[in-house]
């Protein structure tokens, strides 16, 4: 996958928005105010990396399995945000599922009136 690919799949999201909160070279990804990835356009040792919200079990059992699946930058120890090698042993297919997941995280902890507005949305 490249970092095109990966900026489609996450505007494919239902309600999905990009801004730029950081600065120009941070694109981040957001439904309902909220966000759910976020990148820097400057690749880091040739490969880009992308940062998503995870189920902290799922982390876990994910950053054990692939060496492309680290713990989120700027995240700390928190195990709820990975950072994923989008040209690294992570299947596109894989990527393509945890940006979804992603979104799905952040839809659980909207306030129930949000997720109503968020569910009655056109995709």
């Amino acid at each position: 996958m490249n970092i095109e690919e990966f900026r489609t799949h996450c505007l494919s999201v239902k309600g999905a928005e990009e801004c730029l909160p950081f600065d120009e070279d941070t694109p981040v990804y957001k439904i309902m105010g909220k966000m759910f990835a976020f990148f820097s356009l400057t690749p880091k040792n040739n490969d880009f990396f992308v940062v998503m919200k995870c189920d902290p079990e799922r982390s876990a059992e994910l950053r054990e399995r692939y060496q492309g699946i680290t713990k989120g930058y700027y995240a700390g120890n928190n195990l709820m945000w990975n950072s994923v090698y989008i040209q690294s042993d992570v299947p596109d297919k894989l990527i393509r599922e945890l940006i979804r997941h992603s979104a799905e995280e952040v839809f659980k902890k909207l306030p129930k009136r949000k997720q109503e507005e968020y569910l009655k949305m056109q995709p």
